[in-house]
Order: C-alpha cells, then sequence, then structure tokens
C-alpha cells in the first residue's frame, strides 16, 4: 500500500476530485455499489470532478498497470463498476445538470442519477426517458439503450441523445454527435461503456407537467387471467400508455389490501403521459377488470421515477428475455414459475410492453431487442446468501420456460455475466463486428474491458 500511497501522490497533483485509498475512512463507503454480492477491493478510488481528472487517472492506471473501472450510478447488476487491486474512475461528484428550456434539451454530467436529471427538469415541465428508478446512473442506461416508463411515448433514453463527451483509452476528449465523430456516436447507442468514460450527454427533452399512474393488484393465483388481459389490451393501447406487469411481495402500502400484504402479487402499472381523466379513458378495458387493490394518482414524472426505488444492501441477480410473441401457453408458463420466487423479498418478476416510439426508432443502432413486443425481466434481490443459489434458478428457469418465443437480442443492462456469446447475439453479429472497429479505433488495447465486452478488431 506504501507503492500505492506514493504513485498516487504524483496522481493528486492538479487532481480537482478526492483520491481514496485502502484503510482510509471513507473507503469502504466509496467501495460499496448496489449488488451486495459483489465484495471488491480496489487499490485506489479516484473521484473526478472533471473531465481532466477522468483523463489523468486513466493515464495513470494505465502507466502502472492497473486494471480501469469506471463508475456511474454503480447500479449494474454484474458488479463492473469496481476492480480488485486497480483503480475505479468514480464520476459521482460529477452529477450536475443543466437545463436549456428553451432550447429543450439538458446538459447531464457523466456520474448523475436519474433523479438529478428529473428533479432538474421538473420545474420547467419537461422530461426525457430515464430507467424506472431515480437511483439509475444516466450514463449506463444510456449507453445501454435506455428503456424506461415513457419510452413507448418518447423513445429510448439514447433515441433522444443529441451528443456526448468522451475521455478515451488514451486520455483525450472527444465529441460525438450526428456531426462530430458519427460513427462513435452511433457505437454509443447500444454499444455500453467500451469505447471511453462518458463524461457529459446532452438529452432532447419533452413537454409533460405531469403523468398518471395507476397501480392495481391482485393475489398471485389470478395471475394468468391477468395477464391475458394486460396482454390483449396493450397490443392495440396508444402510445401513451406505458408501464409493465410484475409479481411481487405486495408491499405495506395503505393501497394494498391486508391480504396482499407479504404475499405473492400480480401487479399492473399503468403510467399514461398526460391527465387522470384522460388516462381513466385510455386504460378503462384495466379498470374493468376489477382489483382487489388500486391506486390512482396524478404526478409529476420526477415522482413517479422515485416511488418504486430498489432497496439498497441486498443480494442481486437479474437477466431477461425479449420475446417475439406472446401466446397463451407462454403466459401460463410464465405466471406458473412465479412459484418458485422469494417471498418474501423485493424480487421482482416483470412482463413489459415495447412498441410504440420503441419500435418504430432507427433500425440501425446496435439494440436490435427494440423490435421485440414483449420482454420478461427477472429481478432477484435477496438478503440471505443460502438463497443465491436458488435465486439463480429461477431466474434460469424463467428464461428456460420461454425459450420457445425468444429473440436472441438482449438489453445488455439487464443482464449479469452470462457469456461472451450472449454479448454478440445481444448486440446482433453485424452490429457486433461493426462495434468492435470503432473499439479498435478508440480503444485498441481493451483498457476499458470491465463491461460487456466487446473486443477490438479492424475491419
Amino acid at each position: 500500500m506504501a507503492v500505492a500511497e506514493l504513485d498516487c501522490s504524483r496522481l493528486r497533483d492538479g487532481f480537482a476530485g478526492e483520491l481514496i485509498l485502502p484503510g482510509q475512512a471513507p473507503y469502504d463507503e466509496a467501495r460499496t455499489i448496489f449488488n451486495a454480492m459483489i465484495d471488491r477491493r480496489p487499490a485506489v478510488i479516484a473521484q473526478c470532478q472533471t473531465a481532466q481528472d477522468v483523463a489523468n487517472a486513466i493515464r495513470f492506471g494505465r502507466e502502472r498497470g492497473l486494471e480501469v473501472a469506471v463508475r456511474g450510478g454503480g447500479h449494474g447488476v454484474a458488479g463492473k463498476a469496481l476492480t480488485d487491486g486497480g483503480i475505479v474512475i468514480d464520476l459521482r461528484r460529477m452529477s450536475t445538470v443543466t437545463v436549456d428550456a428553451g432550447a429543450r434539451t439538458a446538459t447531464v454530467a457523466g456520474g448523475a442519477l436519474m433523479g438529478h436529471l428529473d428533479r432538474a427538469t421538473e420545474p420547467y415541465g419537461l422530461v426525457t426517458t430515464g430507467g424506472r428508478v431515480s437511483t439509475t446512473g444516466v450514463g449506463g442506461l444510456t449507453l445501454g439503450g435506455g428503456n424506461g416508463w415513457l419510452d413507448r411515448k418518447f423513445g429510448l433514453a439514447c433515441d433522444n441523445l443529441l451528443s456526448v463527451e468522451l475521455v478515451t483509452a488514451d486520455g483525450s476528449v472527444v465529441h460525438a454527435s450526428e456531426k462530430e465523430d458519427s460513427e462513435l456516436f452511433w457505437a454509443l447507442h447500444g454499444g455500453g461503456g467500451n469505447f471511453g468514460v462518458a463524461t457529459s450527454f446532452t438529452f432532447r427533452l419533452y413537454p409533460l407537467p405531469v403523468v398518471t399512474t395507476a397501480l392495481l393488484l391482485w393475489p398471485a393465483e389470478a395471475g394468468p387471467d391477468v395477464v391475458r388481459v394486460y396482454r390483449d389490451f396493450m397490443e392495440s393501447a396508444p402510445d401513451e400508455v406505458c408501464g409493465g406487469l410484475v409479481y411481487v411481495t405486495g408491499p405495506p402500502e395503505e393501497f394494498v389490501p391486508q391480504h396482499l400484504v407479504g404475499h405473492l402479487s400480480v401487479v399492473v402499472l399503468l403510467v399514461y403521459t398526460g391527465g387522470e381523466a384522460e388516462a381513466r379513458r385510455a386504460v378503462g378495458p384495466m379498470l374493468q377488470l376489477g382489483s382487489d387493490g388500486e391506486m390512482i394518482a396524478e404526478m409529476p414524472y420526477a415522482e413517479l421515477q422515485c416511488m418504486l426505488d430498489d432497496p439498497p444492501g441486498y443480494r442481486n441477480y437479474w437477466s431477461a428475455t425479449y420475446l417475439d410473441a406472446l401466446p397463451d401457453e407462454a403466459v401460463d408458463r410464465h405466471c406458473a414459475r412465479a412459484a418458485d420466487m422469494i417471498v418474501p423479498s423485493p424480487s421482482q418478476q416483470a412482463l413489459a410492453p415495447q412498441g410504440g416510439a420503441v419500435a418504430r426508432g432507427r433500425a440501425d443502432y446496435p439494440i436490435p431487442w427494440r423490435q421485440a413486443p414483449w420482454f420478461v425481466l427477472t429481478f432477484g434481490m435477496w438478503d440471505d446468501p443460502a438463497d443465491d443459489e436458488r435465486a439463480k434458478r429461477w431466474s434460469s428457469n424463467v428464461r428456460a420456460d420461454l425459450s420457445p418465443w425468444a429473440s436472441d437480442a438482449i438489453y445488455l443492462n439487464f443482464i449479469g455475466d452470462e457469456g461472451q456469446d450472449r454479448v454478440v447475439a445481444g448486440l446482433g453479429p453485424e452490429n457486433y463486428r461493426r462495434l468492435a472497429a470503432v473499439k479498435a479505433q478508440f480503444d485498441p488495447d481493451n483498457v476499458f474491458h470491465l463491461n460487456h465486452n466487446i473486443k477490438p478488431e479492424s475491419n
């Protein structure tokens, strides 16, 4: 550790942020990420304040042969934001959001969370697509594609990306947009953190002062009937209707009937991009189904985003399957497998629609999963290490059950380490080859390999 301290003293010269080493008081907090299964001990955590800090940290790590990890929100389930014995480029101090209400754009620093972005745009009645919780990092979400509660109306997060500032593997600062480094800009729409450290994003915004949120609850045994009605409803629903269906442990909330609290339940969350009167008309078929519990309310989008924030401190394992079809047999298999979830726990087995602006987005971006009409997410969260294998087996079985209708394409932000073949298939083989050429240009030595990795290869 004395060597690390000596080396870091040279990095400190002109470093605007903070360097944290093992043994220092903030170290354990600084190395804690969302997934409690991940316990890694970096040699140094460089909490960067500026793009120049990022560049200096990259050069420092490379000169000393340190593995480089990049932390934005730290929400990724695979734990790639940490490294054992290497350097973590921690962007959390870089969280400023600047809104240009007239131009309807927001410029977002690379370490910002969705909560920072949503709260900054809220006073102007403006929004953009951004995940499903406020604690997700804007950077990781966007670079992987970025689906969310508003995507059927406004498209994916990356569809609304106007430009990116990126620090590359040699410490250079580049800017990518449709007119500047356009091939890199293309790669940043799904290729993740493979090409450098994104220190700033500019997004397109949309006027939306309120959304209407409807939460409808049933006991688990009602699942097959509820899913069929929901499926048929969403097949013809307008783009303004977003949301999803989840199997969850009934939470102890006022609107949850007592007989569902602590028990496996089916919840349909409907998000309408408008006021309550219009929403009730638009989601009428779901309301007419009747439910054991109901909550309908108008709220700012930022309130919706933090309403379902995932609790930290749990062990996590996630996976996902994108479906080309959802016939009755698939519905039955999906519902039956929910019985294997760990209950009570914050785990979820989610079914969500795409379509709308997601499906109409640019087909040439490396996100072929956007064409699938449905996806299933197993979002496992538990606290007892003895349940690790049980949770992983449940997730694997859900994927196996739905494999007859599954697409190979996959939103990589939703999965952990599932092998390189899954990465190639998820992006699409042709896209992967094109991405590998961009990787060879900007990171030929694969410095940024702690991700769903694209290996550099020139055409």
